[in-house]
């Protein structure tokens, strides 16, 4: 077992980096990282360096990731999440389990995506969530984001609104919101 990597069950409503803000604290270790950020409202596996664990972390960035991740249909908003305001909605009574995988199936491939405006991405130096909460307008990269495989695990419809439950193996650097 690795005593400079850690593996963390990042829970819901904290950022990747609060993880290591506690960690730093409780460990009384300055010196620490993460290889990949999860969005706030994510739950999942964190991989934290520790001390000389920070080296280590160039070769885990670039590995494949696997989500579990539910996408609401007929709600669009401003940040892609549930938390954002909502700038579009649509009513959806229900959806065709075969129609839903076949368009997953399509998404297979390398796909070029607009960035999401609240992500931590880099633009002249300042994080593209800063622009946005700024009210300033950016123009977001586009990417070409890795799917390896989309898997339809359910859709439950309810209240005009459908979520759609997907598995999904993508490449590094693949933003799940840009995805839905």
């Amino acid at each position: 077992m690795l005593k400079d990597i850690l593996l963390v069950d990042k829970p819901k409503g904290i950022t990747s980096f609060d993880v290591i803000r506690i960690l730093r604290k409780k460990l009384g270790v300055r010196k620490m990282g993460h290889a990949g950020t999860l969005d706030p409202l994510a739950t999942g596996l964190l991989i934290i360096g520790v001390s000389d664990g920070t080296k280590k972390l160039k070769d885990l960035i670039g590995l494949p990731k696997t989500y579990e991740t539910e996408i609401l249909i007929g709600k669009r908003t401003t940040t892609g999440d549930m938390e954002g305001e909502v700038l579009e909605k649509k009513f959806v009574k229900r959806l065709k389990t075969k129609d839903v995988a076949e368009i997953l199936d399509g998404m297979v491939g390398v796909l070029k995506l607009p960035v999401p405006i609240y992500s931590a991405i880099k633009k002249g130096g300042k994080p593209l969530y800063k622009y946005a909460r700024e009210g300033e307008d950016v123009e977001v990269p586009i990417k070409n984001m890795k799917i390896y495989n989309m898997e339809l695990l359910n859709i439950v419809c309810s209240n005009e609104e459908c979520v759609v439950f997907v598995r999904m193996d993508v490449g590094s650097g693949t933003y799940v919101r840009s995805v839905a």
